[in-house]
């Protein structure tokens, strides 16, 4: 991993090394020796997702600023753009994995991935049973060996002939990504059945899934339920109802909630000014900004920004 200057605080995908992967296995106690104490507890952003097993021990985790309880058989799904932090707790220890997006996508017309495979569907947080947590380090284990085959030992006879030294990697990477997706689609069955949707439930949670993904992309633009309403051809009164049932809030208050996120994750990630933040999230003057986000943070933008760290 890279982390670029501060205040941006975003990490982008970079292996140490010649790591050819894209996706890459280690200790959250390795990650320890090689970051400051003070690099663990500050909050980050991410380019790629990052799915963190607790394997012993108790922490609190951090993810886009709600706490996540953990101990062994908790699992993390961190998500590109999502602001995440491994908490205060230092007496713990798991299994992380970081996967860039494209490495989801089959490589060529010759590899295919599972029409059901979704990472979507794994929820940021569940917890596994023994038996479960025992299966999970295995496979991860797997694929951490699997994924040193990188080196000499593992190439042999290829890393004399670069052709076949590309299509071993070739090979190893579409290996990696099936042993991937199979332990994914196994914790979604496994352990995953609590989060999903009741059948008499499924068209609602499809429009609610539907206005979500509208929300991530205008949130700064459209504040009114009217707006989302018309562009997926329902009324308001049913969104509503929709959004009640996924998320036991209204539809507006979950904008309201997903636009303070965004200010959050602005004041965390950059250096901007309240007002350039104010105006980048569609608000008129910093004064209604600050008293949006007072109402929901309860604290000033710049209180939130000191209290995190990057005052």
């Amino acid at each position: 991993m890279e982390r670029s200057g501060r205040p941006i605080q975003e990490i982008r995908y970079q292996p140490e090394g010649s790591y050819p992967y894209d996706l890459e296995v280690f200790r959250v106690s390795e990650l320890r020796r090689r970051t400051s104490p003070e690099g663990m507890r500050r909050t980050y952003g991410y380019t790629f997702y990052m799915l963190i097993l607790v394997t012993e021990g108790r922490c609190i985790q951090l993810l886009d600023f709600e706490p996540c309880p953990g101990q062994a058989g908790s699992l993390v799904l961190v998500r590109p753009g999502q602001a995440h932090n491994f908490g205060e707790r230092e007496d713990w220890d798991g299994w992380i994995l970081l996967v860039r997006p494209e490495f989801l996508r089959p490589a060529s017309s010759h590899e295919s991935l599972r029409s059901e495979f979704n990472i979507e569907r794994l929820p940021a947080c569940l917890q596994v049973d023994a038996d479960g947590l025992e299966r999970a380090i295995t496979t991860i284990e797997w694929m951490r060996e699997d994924a040193a085959r990188h080196d000499s030992r593992g190439l042999g006879p290829a890393r004399r002939n670069p052709d076949r030294s590309a299509e071993w990697v070739e090979d190893v990477q579409a290996h990696l990504r099936h042993a991937f997706c199979a332990l994914v689609s196994w914790l979604v069955l496994a352990f995953g059945h609590k989060y999903l949707e009741e059948p008499h439930k499924r068209p609602a949670l499809k429009r609610f899934h539907l206005f979500k993904d509208l929300v991530e992309q205008h949130v700064a633009e459209w504040k009114s339920i009217s707006i989302y309403a018309a562009e997926m051809g329902c009324t308001e009164r049913s969104l509503t109802r929709a959004v009640l049932d996924a998320e036991g809030i209204s539809a507006k208050e979950f904008v309201l909630r997903r636009l303070g996120l965004e200010a959050k994750r602005l004041l965390i990630h950059t250096d901007w000014p309240v007002g350039v933040i104010a105006d980048k999230l569609g608000f008129k003057e910093a004064t209604h900004f600050s008293k949006f986000f007072r109402r929901l943070a309860g604290c000033t933008p710049l209180q939130f920004r000191s209290d995190n760290g990057y005052g």
